[in-house]
């Protein structure tokens, strides 16, 4: 299928139903197709609200209701944050939930009291119905459509990949100092993760046990040896690259331009990253969502989280090449840890042919 048939067809099932959910790939045109659900709607008193996680996303509805003649919409259009969405007044036509993965329980009694269509625009819808999440998306916007990467990358809307899971050992060696003073001491990969995990294993309740798992997850994103093996990585690559880190702290480590809040050059940096003036960026989270960068070739991510939803936002920004071309997407995964199981659940919908599993060890 062509992108246009893809946009066709996602329209005609949201026209079909009141409410519903399209889980489009990246690249395919979900705020077009939005937008277009809009115009064959719109009568002079009608408003609609566009809901959206970051104030930044906004835009790129401004840009594509210009880019294809349909800026007569935004007069009629509201946008909102989904943290704002329970303030938000009833009377509007339709709501549009972009990235609606990022509904809550909390905003139930809005949607609940809501009358006109609910719209929701998505990549990742929850994988689970049983869950608060799940049932949420059941009870008020059931998905309808489903084009998803593999499909897209299938018909050449977008370039194919190919992901390289890097499993590393846990370095023994004691070089991470840790606690308060006056009481630290210095500890290493392996015995602090066994540590951690144990404070999980032990924990007394669900919150004591999510805290536990929270604060074992940070000491794994600090681990120096996944910064030393992407830094080898990095100084491997010879096209347009870019390092997903975990911190800003560490974003600014690997002597390249880096993008992050705390940087005053990072539009900058970013400009010239996707000019071609410099070929490699370091970057953390807010970078996932929004932005193309064109020609970009390779990927380097740090840690999955065992969040789907992250993991394919940043894949995305791989998947904007020549159709004829191929993105190789690096991520690094410390085995037989937690790490190791968080990879696995992130790449379970991509195409396991796609995925190689390699032992790379200093």
């Amino acid at each position: 299928m062509t992108r246009d048939q893809v946009q066709k067809e996602a329209l005609e099932a949201l026209e079909k139903n009141k409410n519903g959910t399209v889980e489009l790939s990246v690249g395919v045109g979900k705020t077009l197709v939005a937008l277009k659900h809009m115009a064959k709607n719109l009568t002079d008193d009608s408003f609609f609200l566009v809901v959206a996680p970051k104030k930044s996303i906004f835009k790129s509805w401004q840009d594509d209701a210009e880019k294809f003649g349909l800026t007569h919409l935004l007069d009629h259009i509201t946008f909102s944050t989904y943290l704002s969405l329970i303030k938000q007044d009833l009377d509007y036509k339709a709501i549009y939930l972009d990235e609606a993965h990022s509904l809550l329980e909390s905003h139930e009694p809005w949607l609940s009291q809501f009358k006109g269509r609910i719209i929701g625009l998505t990549g990742t819808p929850p994988k689970y119905t049983h869950t608060k999440r799940g049932k949420l998306f059941n009870k008020y916007i059931p998905v309808i459509y489903t084009y998803v990467t593999d499909n897209a990358v299938q018909d050449k809307i977008l370039n194919d990949y190919k992901i390289i899971v890097h499993k590393l050992k846990l370095s023994r060696v004691r070089n991470i100092k840790t606690g308060k003073p006056p009481k630290t001491w210095v500890t290493s990969e392996y015995e602090s993760y066994n540590y951690w995990t144990n404070r999980v294993n032990i924990a007394h309740g669900p919150k004591e046990r999510q805290i536990m798992s929270i604060m074992r997850m940070k000491a794994i994103m600090g681990f120096p040896s996944k910064e030393q093996y992407a830094k080898k990585l990095l100084d491997e690559q010879s096209e347009k690259t870019i390092i997903f880190a975990n911190t800003q702290e560490q974003a600014d480590k690997f002597g390249v331009a880096s993008y992050h809040s705390n940087n005053p050059d990072s539009e900058y940096n970013l400009e010239d990253f996707k000019r071609g003036n410099i070929d490699q960026l370091s970057c953390v989270l807010q970078l996932s969502e929004g932005v193309n960068i064109p020609n970009l070739k390779v990927g380097i991510i740090m840690h999955a989280y065992g969040n789907e939803r992250k993991s394919s936002q940043r894949i995305g920004r791989l998947l904007r090449l020549n159709p004829k071309e191929k993105a190789t997407i690096h991520i690094l995964c410390y085995e037989n840890t937690i790490d190791e199981t968080w990879v696995t659940k992130s790449l379970e919908d991509y195409d396991q042919n796609k995925v190689v599993w390699t032992e790379d060890y200093f």
